[in-house]
């Protein structure tokens, strides 16, 4: 029984570890009109407009947001999916 709960508070000591990673670590996702900056815990830190907005259609403007949003949040995933497996499973833990 100590044994599982040395495992799980090495568990939990972990992933505190990678928690803290992940709110270090920032990703940016940019196109011609946007840049956008995720951390891997996928708070957003910034939203850069690259362009003059009298000279730019909202319709592109919006969908340009969307897309880089959308992407950030996809390399984001991807770091903390990444960070995770590093934990592997719960050895012993059935």
């Amino acid at each position: 029984m100590l044994d599982k709960m040395k495992q799980l508070w090495e568990m939990k000591s972990k992933m505190d570890a990678i928690k803290k990673e992940l709110d270090a670590l920032v990703l940016e996702s940019e196109d011609n009109l946007v840049k956008v900056a995720i951390t891997g815990s996928q708070e957003i830190k910034a939203v850069t407009i690259k362009v003059e907005l009298s000279a730019t259609d909202k319709a592109k403007l919006e969908a340009s947001l969307t897309e880089t949003v959308g992407r950030a949040v996809r390399e984001s995933q991807k770091a903390a999916a990444h960070k995770m497996s590093a934990l592997g499973g719960l050895p012993g833990l059935s």
